[in-house]
């Protein structure tokens, strides 16, 4: 079979496991006893975090608090299998020194914190309506800067001896890693979400090292934490982010940044209040097909690290967040009048992209060059839709009721004049 004629599993309650991972799980109780459990204590990750960067110094710890609750939920709510245990703390091992080597490298280079950001542009939108492609025709742009897979899991030199071409490969190397561990725990979700080492991703992943982020609500069942996070005041975090993009920015290329993630949606006060030059590009589609497609990716992912997946649950969950998202959102919006935001519809992206990127670029004050234009439409011929197979959803199989949901996002597909798919 080849990829094109892959479909995705919707039996989001019974996740696929590979049968050395489910043997591995199987044992997961016996191995705990013998001491082979994953620890996931702060000490044993800030330890762990220590030796394998050989570094001791983090600065600012105001992350620790976020990371407590973090941990908190993890332990008691997000009933991680044996396996998937393991690979959270391989996770929040690298972000934990990450922060240490990136801390480091600010203290070594005091002039990474002068460069000079561009006026970025930051796609959002609600998950599953074209941020991805709309991101990837951007990269395709030499003027333009993204972040890559590899430098969202490593954004700082895992060496300070080698070149820094040797360091660019070993970082990645892992990311390929990553990339083949992943195809392999969850063919499904290559389909929905093709993750490449080298290819754009969100910079959601970067807020991960402030573990200000909603990452592990989108990949674990953390309630506590989700809504502890809904409290807080996201500005830090976005500090944060600035310091990690300019020290992306330092070991180069340059250009204007190209941020994408759904989170900054529920965050645009927080994001403006750091970039407030920034040109929102706010993708929209059918509400009910959005929101169902993003409830299957997230049940496709939390089937990776744990056993226990209720797609009711999910559906709940994301149906309230994404109403949140758009309301705090359009908050902004009329507080701004509007300035600064280009608006993408779904279907016009897909009847022809280029004519929205020539959209943005309008906005942007400029226009789409020739080269640029070139190799978007070389990125559209090798990327069509369902390259790597069909997503199938539904948003009853999430226990969304059809009618009641239709009625709850009414003003949003109002307001953008959204057809039904």
């Amino acid at each position: 079979m080849s990829e094109r004629d892959r479909t995705t599993s919707l039996r989001y309650d019974r996740p696929h496991r590979p049968l050395p991972i489910a043997a591995l799980n199987r044992s997961g109780s016996l191995l705990a006893r013998l001491g082979l459990g994953a620890d996931l204590r702060e000490v044993s990750l800030i330890r762990a975090a220590r030796r394998s960067s050989g570094l001791h110094h983090f600065g600012d710890e105001s992350f620790r608090i976020p990371m407590r609750r973090l941990l908190h939920a993890l332990e008691h709510e997000a009933q991680l299998h044996f396996v998937g245990r393991h690979m959270v703390r391989q996770s929040l091992v690298r972000v934990l020194a990450h922060r240490l080597r990136i801390q480091a490298e600010l203290d070594r280079n005091p002039a990474i914190l002068g460069e000079t950001l561009e006026p970025p542009v930051v796609i959002a939108g609600l998950q599953r309506t074209g941020t991805t492609l709309l991101q990837r025709l951007l990269a395709s742009d030499p003027s333009m800067r993204v972040l890559a897979a590899w430098e969202a899991i490593h954004p700082a030199p895992l060496s300070t001896t080698a070149s820094p071409e040797r360091d660019r490969e070993a970082r990645l190397r892992t990311a390929r890693l990553a990339e083949r561990a992943l195809a392999y725990l969850a063919p499904d979700f290559a389909v929905v979400h093709p993750v490449e080492a080298t290819a754009p991703e969100e910079d959601v992943l970067l807020l991960d090292f402030s573990f200000i982020s909603t990452v592990p609500e989108a990949t674990q069942h953390v309630p506590s934490y989700s809504a502890w996070l809904e409290t807080l005041d996201h500005v830090p975090a976005y500090r944060y982010l600035e310091k990690i993009l300019k020290l992306l920015q330092w070991q180069g290329p340059r250009g204007r940044w190209v941020l994408k993630s759904p989170h900054h949606l529920e965050q645009l006060d927080a994001l403006l209040e750091v970039f407030p030059d920034a040109t929102i590009v706010q993708t929209h589609r059918d509400p009910l097909r959005a929101v169902a497609s993003f409830c299957s990716m997230v049940a496709h992912g939390r089937g990776i690290f744990s056993d226990f997946v209720d797609p009711h649950e999910v559906g709940r969950h994301w149906k309230r967040k994404a109403l949140r998202m758009l309301d705090r959102s359009q908050a902004v919006r009329e507080r701004k009048s509007g300035a600064g935001f280009v608006d993408v519809a779904y279907a016009d992206l897909l009847a022809d992209p280029l004519a929205q990127v020539r959209r943005i670029y309008a906005a942007l004050g400029t226009s789409l060059k020739p080269d640029a234009e070139r190799q978007m439409r070389e990125y559209l011929d090798l990327n069509p839709q369902f390259k790597h197979g069909r997503h199938r959803y539904r948003l009853e199989d999430f226990g969304l009721d059809r009618e009641t949901t239709e009625r709850e996002f009414a003003e949003y597909r109002k307001r953008f004049e959204l057809a039904r798919e």
